[in-house]
């Protein structure tokens, strides 16, 4: 049987196209699967040394390195200038450079708002979130507080005169601080002490130079026990428990890239920080610390980074510290 021309034409133009389609697949597949990185990996840490974000950071930068998922190292970088806002700024200068990552805080969130930054989280790629970290009430372990109840005894004797240490100004610690102040009445009487990093704010309430903290697990237990001493979390006993159910906060442990960076770069970054969090490394850690391991990326996080930056809008207004 004979093909008319016409025929003939469209047979070969369909068989044309499809060979162009299956090499343009083809080639994206092959533009995401190809890149890696090809010099040292800048690791941000909007956060001073010795806290929180800094110890995950390095966590994560030990068990990538011996399990060898990559083909350059991670080296952490703290940037703690501003709550956070020399590593945002920092980002937003590297705009389309795969080489940098951010671990970040709540700062995130609250530090723009506050210091009308130029940056926000917008502004960034997401990648993947790996944990939401507690929040712990701690005092000093020669003390008679054992409890909230006894603690909010504790601060109205000293009639203002109570400390409270936390990690930089208007960051979560202060933020915890004010819901603290707000749910048992004690606007007034207690005075925030900043420090650089939670391990220095750890130190100082094991030394007795401060009353008390709201530092996260990881900064307070290397004090535990012995030197200082649990009293509620933002999870046992809870605040909910106890009947402030608007006391649970937790801290988003994320990583970020500048925005504009490759496809490919973003595809790469979710697989290995994929592998971490599914690591048995980062589960016993999790564990350990009493952090919530909580693995997501893709559309799932950017709608959660929409989520916290209302609630902290309206935790902020709420609070008088923006109008």
């Amino acid at each position: 049987m004979k093909l008319s021309k016409w025929t003939r034409w469209l047979t070969r133009s369909l068989i044309a196209a499809l060979a162009i389609g299956v090499l343009a697949v083809w080639s994206v597949s092959d533009a995401l699967a190809a890149w890696k990185p090809t010099r040292p990996i800048e690791f941000i840490i909007m956060a001073g040394k010795g806290g929180g974000a800094d110890r995950i950071a390095r966590l994560m930068q030990k068990i990538v390195t011996e399990n060898k998922w990559s083909p350059q190292p991670l080296v952490p970088i703290n940037k703690k200038g501003g709550s956070g806002a020399e590593a945002m700024l920092y980002l937003k200068q590297k705009k389309g450079n795969p080489h940098v990552i951010l671990v970040t805080l709540n700062s995130f969130f609250t530090t723009p708002r506050l210091r009308k930054l130029p940056v926000s989280y917008k502004d960034l790629t997401p990648v993947y979130r790996l944990a939401m970290d507690t929040f712990v009430l701690w005092v000093n372990a020669k003390s008679n507080i054992k409890t909230v109840d006894d603690w909010v005894k504790a601060v109205k004797a000293k009639k203002g005169k109570w400390t409270m240490g936390g990690t930089g100004k208007m960051q979560e610690d202060q933020l915890v601080t004010n819901m603290l102040q707000q749910a048992y009445g004690l606007e007034g009487l207690i005075t925030y002490v900043p420090f650089r990093g939670g391990g220095t704010v750890a130190k100082n309430l094991a030394g007795g130079h401060i009353d008390s903290s709201v530092n996260n697990p990881s900064e307070g237990l290397p004090h535990f026990p012995g030197k200082v001493r649990p009293i509620a979390v933002s999870k046992v006993p809870t605040f909910k428990e106890l009947g402030k159910p608007k006391l649970v906060y937790f801290m988003q442990r994320s990583i970020n890239a500048p925005g504009g960076i490759p496809k490919g770069a973003i595809a790469w970054y979710r697989d290995l920080f994929t592998k971490l969090c599914n690591s048995s490394e980062w589960k016993q850690y999790t564990n350990k610390k009493a952090l919530n391991r909580a693995c997501l990326t893709g559309g799932p996080l950017a709608s959660f980074f929409v989520e916290e930056d209302n609630k902290h809008k309206a935790l902020l207004t709420g609070m008088g510290l923006l109008k």
